[in-house]
């Protein structure tokens, strides 16, 4: 049974390493913008750990153990933010401006969170799932389409901008729709997923609310807590 865990958690290894290194590379080759890059890692990274959750078996350690994987990256990520560690191109795809201390704020609350919901709900509870994919789907595609078309800012939040916001409440509903619909169809969790669809989209709504306001780098903390308050009430 161990063996599995271990097999599961070295191609999980390997997919996230694969992953993170190709935008890495893409970043630093300048084929897209490290805003881009980094918001391209913050979207697919969690839906692709995630879905590699169904590698594990259901022994007691399997979520610590597939915690390792996120563990692992955000070290890392606290290592080159730190300066600990030279990489050019994981600093080009993760910060905004070349700043590698930019790392140690929204990438590394990212890993965090990651780790402490991954061991915490694993896929005894829909709650964590539903919280990382808002994160990913909601926060994420905020920059990558929302903030591409033209519409006005929000009034309390100049900086943000109605169509943001409008692409974050789908990103919001719509992935942990789709990843939560997959977790019922391998038994995890009892169907349909209409029953679902209400609760995630009262979640969608508030954490849209919550992404919202004008304070910077602190969505990757404050997204997940609200959805995980949320998720639980549900």
């Amino acid at each position: 049974m161990f063996k599995i865990n271990l097999i599961a958690l070295g191609v999980t290894l390997v997919i996230a390493f694969v992953w993170l290194r190709v935008n890495d590379f893409a970043a630093h080759k300048g084929w897209v913008s490290s805003a881009l890059s980094r918001k391209i890692i913050h979207i697919g990274t969690g839906p692709i750990f995630v879905l590699c959750w169904l590698l594990f078996n259901n022994s007691p350690v399997s979520p610590f153990i597939a915690a390792i994987v996120p563990l692992g990256i955000t070290a890392q990520f606290a290592m080159v933010g730190a300066g600990l560690i030279k990489d050019p191109s994981a600093v080009a795809a993760m910060s905004q401006t070349g700043d590698r201390r930019e790392i140690l704020r929204g990438p590394l609350f990212y890993g965090i969170v990651f780790v402490l919901l991954t061991t915490i709900f694993w896929r005894n509870t829909p709650v964590g799932i539903i919280a990382l994919m808002v994160l990913c789907g909601g926060d994420g595609l905020a920059d990558v389409i929302g903030n591409r078309i033209k519409s006005r800012p929000l009034p309390w939040s100049p900086k943000k901008s109605l169509a943001g916001s409008i692409t974050v409440l789908l990103g919001s509903f719509i992935l942990p729709v789709l990843i939560v619909w997959v977790f019922v169809g391998q038994g995890y969790f009892p169907g349909p997923i209409t029953k679902y669809l209400l609760p995630i989209g009262i979640i969608a709504i508030v954490t849209t609310l919550v992404e919202s306001l004008p304070f910077a780098d602190i969505d990757n903390l404050t997204v997940p807590l609200v959805s995980v308050v949320l998720g639980l009430l549900f």
